[in-house]
């Protein structure tokens, strides 16, 4: 299976400025994405979508391929993800060149590893799933068993639709969230349904202790904190 190995990064950022290049523990934080990515053996290809510059040079540095800029209107706040995956798929296919899925990988999630993710992309092709993330237990008191939203008069309903609350937690269902890290789709579920994932949804679930996705100036410090704990 040829699989296009995505990594995402524009300028701009705001919760952390610059965050895409900026040292943590001495690594441009795009750095350790891209280590694990080259790594991999399933991945035919890996590049990466940026308007920035300057991050396209930090990025060459480190051995991945930048075939293209990422056009200004598709790295605005507001572009979805899906686009920049299919804007990177047509300027392939216009070289004439085909991959059967992609593989999304977040610069924000820094400490995911090369056999975690040789694992997902197993998984995703003996399952034959549409696509693959990868994923974190919800905490039984944030299970959507346990939530509210409000109803037309403004009161509270239970959010997953039942007439009464779960009462034990011992009766709650395993439930998950995605945790940005890793993301496969089937490049005709992206193409022709336009979906990151399709009708069938397989799952990794990822190590808690290596679990950080940077958005905040908190979350680094969160990472700061990781990588010390792990040295000590």
């Amino acid at each position: 299976m040829r699989i296009l190995g995505i990594i995402a990064a524009r300028g701009g950022s705001k919760g952390v400025p610059g965050k895409n290049i900026k040292l943590l523990n001495g690594k441009p934080l795009l750095q350790y994405t891209s280590e694990i990515a080259l790594e991999s053996q399933y991945l035919t290809a890996v590049i990466l979508s940026s308007d920035d510059n300057e991050i396209i040079t930090v990025a060459k540095s480190l051995g991945i391929q930048v075939p293209f800029l990422r056009p200004e209107e598709l790295a605005q706040d507001t572009t979805p993800t899906i686009d920049v995956i299919i804007h990177a798929l047509q300027w392939y296919e216009n070289q004439a060149v085909f991959f059967d899925a992609v593989c999304l990988l977040q610069v924000t999630s820094p400490f995911r590893t090369v056999a975690f993710l040789d694992r997902a992309i197993e998984k995703f092709i003996s399952s034959g799933c549409d696509s693959l993330i990868s994923v974190q237990k919800v905490p039984h008191e944030y299970n959507p068993h346990w939530t509210f939203e409000l109803n037309p008069e403004g009161n509270l309903k239970i959010a997953t639709g039942e007439d009464q609350i779960i009462s034990r937690r011992q009766e709650l269902p395993v439930t998950y969230h995605r945790d940005g890290s890793i993301y496969i789709m089937k490049t005709e579920v992206l193409l022709q349904q336009h979906s990151l994932y399709g009708k069938s949804i397989s799952f990794i679930e990822s190590a808690p202790e290596f679990y950080v996705n940077i958005d905040t100036l908190a979350d680094w410090k969160k990472a700061e904190q990781m990588i010390k704990n792990n040295q000590n």
